[in-house]
């Protein structure tokens, strides 16, 4: 089935067509994701390595009382008058959230990615002013949601929710409340009930995280979240599938996971990576190396690259010694056979380009009004993870591997970016057919995003793994045949794409979880 706009608007994001339709991989096409009973309970993934809690015992859930109290069957009857007799609003949003908690949330970040992946626009003085987080809704509003902060947003929304989620199972299986429905018989759950324990509830800790990272990524957006955050809660009350001390210890604990993630991000450099002071230095020692001619801007009036010290970032899976490590060799010299080779190959593509070309390069394109490929990957590996009906908590884990190797990705490319200060084809007369990036060409984002998250996905799901790579290989291509990048761009990105994929695998290998 597919789903409308309206239905979209209704109980979905409630996002602007604009936005919707700009999104990469055409959401309005996908059929509505049913709800399901996970193949694995995964009982022990309370034991599970967490990234930033030292354990998942380090935040305390009170001891829930008895199924026999006083206590608890008031909650039941409350719950069995509030799931009895439900609206038609509120069985689409039992439908909607059913979906899951993880791959929902998941989904509103990313579509709140493609909604502020839009470039600010200069002024009457033709100069770009910088989005402002102080005052988000002033213009430009704030963020600009390009690839490196939508990689970042991601990543530290799936930590929040695996982090949260692993310290929910251990005390799921402490406490082992069971189902209402299977206390109370007579309670009639509108979603499949699992074996998993319901104290705290997992969608509570989910959504409780989510809120809290996505308030402070996207500031602009609290009223917007805060409703979302709202209905999924009334919604496990509608379902009948959670009581009321569900919920709340929950979202406690949630929120206390998700007050230490923002620890981090608070800490992790971000706020230094748009600094234009440095650029002119990153020239200078870029022609000391041999460069004979730096990336400019070749808009009108030029506009400031793009994050050029985000290469400085802290990353999630290596060290900064790791990021200076993994910087791709040094490009070919403009003089060089291997350059002339590759900037022909682009000249005849722009002139004789394939209708299949044409697709392939629009098809991966993630510019502005998209989720970036950071989020394409992640809708695929959302997706793939639902299909294969995981757990709460393992298609969390699927995406914090995911996004943190997204997040080191954009960190090792944006530093080799700057490093180089590589100029792209468009300064030799070659015009792009699929934007214009405002940064230097080598090597490619799109080749590097692409070649991590295959790496990855590939590992996560053996069974699907040469079409990852297929995946990443024409993701990786697209740039070339939309005249944006040289190959040489592209095949190293994806040489150092894989690399960081293989940190985020040392790490799955080691946190307890098989695959």
């Amino acid at each position: 089935m597919k789903t409308s706009i309206k239905q979209i608007k209704k109980i979905g994001l409630g996002l602007s067509l604009v936005a919707l339709l700009g999104a990469c991989d055409k959401t309005i096409d996908e059929p509505q994701r049913d709800s399901y009973t996970p193949i694995s309970t995964d009982e022990k993934a309370g034991t599970w390595k967490t990234y930033l809690l030292s354990s998942s015992s380090e935040i305390a859930v009170a001891e829930p009382k008895a199924v026999s109290s006083p206590e608890y069957i008031a909650e039941l009857a409350s719950l069995k008058q509030q799931s009895a007799s439900l609206t038609k609003e509120q069985r689409e949003a039992v439908e909607y959230w059913g979906a899951g908690a993880v791959y929902r949330w998941n989904e509103i970040a990313r579509e709140l990615s493609a909604r502020y992946n839009i470039p600010p626009a200069y002024n009457a003085e033709g100069k770009y002013p910088v989005p402002d987080p102080a005052n988000p809704l002033a213009d430009p509003k704030f963020p600009f949601a390009n690839p490196p902060y939508a990689s970042r947003a991601l990543a530290y929304l799936s930590v929040a929710q695996y982090d949260a989620l692993v310290a929910a199972w251990n005390f799921k299986y402490q406490f082992k409340r069971p189902a209402p429905s299977k206390t109370d018989a007579t309670i009639k759950a509108a979603l499949p009930v699992s074996e998993i324990p319901t104290y705290p509830s997992e969608d509570a800790v989910v959504a409780a995280a989510s809120l809290t990272i996505l308030k402070a990524m996207f500031p602009g957006e609290v009223p917007f979240l805060e409703a979302k955050m709202k209905q999924h809660r009334d919604s496990r009350v509608w379902a009948g599938m959670n009581v009321e001390s569900d919920l709340t210890a929950g979202a406690a604990l949630g929120n206390a996971v998700a007050a230490k993630v923002m620890g981090r991000a608070k800490t992790d450099g971000m706020s230094a990576a748009n600094n234009q002071a440095l650029t002119a230095g990153m020239i200078t020692k870029a022609r000391e190396r041999g460069l004979r001619e730096a990336w400019v801007s070749q808009e009108l009036p030029a506009r400031p690259p793009m994050l050029p010290n985000y290469g400085a970032v802290l990353p999630w899976n290596f060290d900064q010694a790791t990021v200076v490590a993994l910087r791709a060799v040094p490009p070919p010299a403009l003089d060089s056979e291997e350059f002339k080779r590759d900037i022909d190959e682009l000249r005849k593509i722009q002139k004789n380009q394939t209708r299949e070309q044409a697709r392939i390069a629009n098809y991966w394109s993630d510019g502005a009004g998209s989720y970036t490929p950071p989020g394409h990957w992640h809708r695929t590996a959302a997706n793939v993870s639902h299909e294969a009906k995981h757990s709460e908590v393992r298609m969390a884990r699927t995406l914090a591997l995911l996004g943190t190797a997204e997040m080191d990705a954009a960190i090792v490319c944006w530093d080799t970016k700057y490093y180089y200060y590589y100029p792209r084809p468009q300064q030799f007369g070659v015009k792009t057919s699929v934007g214009l990036p405002n940064f230097p060409s080598y090597t490619s984002g799109h080749s590097t995003f692409s070649g991590a998250a295959a790496t990855v996905l590939a590992h996560l799901f053996p069974d699907q793994a040469t079409t990852f790579q297929k995946q990443a290989e024409e993701a990786s291509v697209s740039r070339i045949y939309g005249l944006i990048h040289y190959r040489f761009d592209c095949e190293e990105g994806l040489k150092a794409g894989e690399k960081v994929g293989n940190y985020a695998i040392a790490r799955a290998k080691a946190d307890g979880a098989a695959l």
